[in-house]
């Protein structure tokens, strides 16, 4: 089994990346032309300095020498089974996790397309909603969010994880507090076409991994990304510490309550990706949300999400489309569908974006 590792320490790295394309495109093609260069960097108040600390105004600047493109068409060829990441190896929360996967895959649901008990599902979503209350609920910016910017982000963030991550949790929690729409794209186990992007760009496969075009930041480790979505979009609010805190103690009941959904790539999802990214209209703690979110992982399938936790000003814009507030609600570009239940949603998504066998 592949090693794995969530870290939830306060040591990152940044790294510049070449400039993606405008809101639906791959930050990074599978066999990228443009050499990245990788660089570690703090910058003025709004950034964080390598220790995890906040930096006076300045810049401080030490790259190291920029990969040649064979170096690049090398590492893409890397394959999962390959890659062995050794940092934090004597992580808790990775030691846990080494035991936790074979479990879930060995007491797991299934093939998650088959029809399921809809009770059973509904019920372990629910306490998995209350194992992380507050959390992920509801928008703490509010009516103080401009409705505008809300609407029609600058450049979306791209968040590299998967559904079954703790860490990754955290950090979709803080989305939907900020109010934050987002690129997503998911990177289960057994994929390539993602897990490799990061591989490329960050130096290692470890998530959640965020790219933030707006600034030119990418980083890895749960926590600094909270904390610096916070100082950036946060108008000015802080991360509660159960955001920052909680993630040991509850974080990891929904992943076992939900036995392992959204851990690993289904064996008939299609190897290719949607010309156009779906969208999907959610907020973290949601239990009916999160059964299609886990299905999108499963799938690998990159979409974009629209935090709609409760106070959220992008309401209006979910009325607008579908004349509810309810969630989960799914826009496929693709084929035109538009879909608000959420087993329709899972029907929907398994016949589409299955193989032909």
């Amino acid at each position: 089994m592949t090693s794995v590792l969530f870290s939830h320490s306060l040591s990152f790295s940044f790294f510049p990346v070449s400039p993606p394309q405008h809101h639906g495109k791959q930050i990074l093609p599978r066999n990228p032309q443009i050499p990245l260069s990788r660089t570690n960097f703090s910058s003025g108040s709004s950034t964080l300095c390598r220790t995890g600390n906040w930096v006076s105004p300045g810049r401080r600047f030490n790259a190291k020498p920029a990969k040649s493109e064979a170096d690049i068409d090398q590492t893409s060829q890397v394959t999962e089974e390959k890659i062995t990441v050794t940092e934090n190896a004597g992580n808790p929360s990775a030691s846990f996790l080494s035991v936790l996967c074979p479990l879930l895959k060995l007491f797991g649901g299934g093939d998650p397309s088959q029809e399921r008990n809809e009770f059973f599902e509904v019920a372990t979503s629910s306490l998995s909603t209350l194992a992380r209350l507050p959390w992920g609920s509801r928008s703490i910016l509010g009516s103080s969010h401009n409705q505008e910017s809300s609407e029609n982000p600058p450049t979306y963030l791209q968040l590299y994880e998967f559904e079954a991550c703790p860490f990754c949790r955290r950090v979709r929690e803080a989305m939907t507090e900020l109010d934050l729409s987002v690129e997503v794209y998911p990177c289960p186990k057994g994929s390539l076409r993602h897990r490799e992007a990061v591989m490329i760009i960050g130096g290692k496969e470890q998530f959640p991994f965020l790219v933030d075009p707006n600034t030119g930041i990418s980083m890895f480790e749960s926590g600094d990304i909270v904390k610096y979505l916070f100082q950036q979009y946060g108008q000015g609010t802080k991360p509660s510490t159960g955001l920052l805190e909680s993630t040991l103690f509850t974080g990891w009941m929904p992943t076992i309550f939900r036995a392992g959904r959204g851990l690993t790539l289904w064996a008939k999802a299609k190897p290719e990706t949607p010309p156009k990214k779906l969208e999907l209209f959610s907020y973290e703690n949601n239990p009916y949300a999160r059964i299609v979110r886990e299905a999108l992982c499963e799938l690998e399938l990159p979409y974009i999400l629209h935090n709609v936790g409760e106070g959220s000003p992008k309401s209006d814009l979910l009325i607008q489309k579908s004349g509810s507030k309810e969630v989960p609600y799914l826009v496929d570009h693709n084929t035109g569908i538009q879909l608000g239940d959420y087993k329709k949603i899972l029907s929907y998504l398994f016949q589409t974006y299955a193989t032909a066998d």
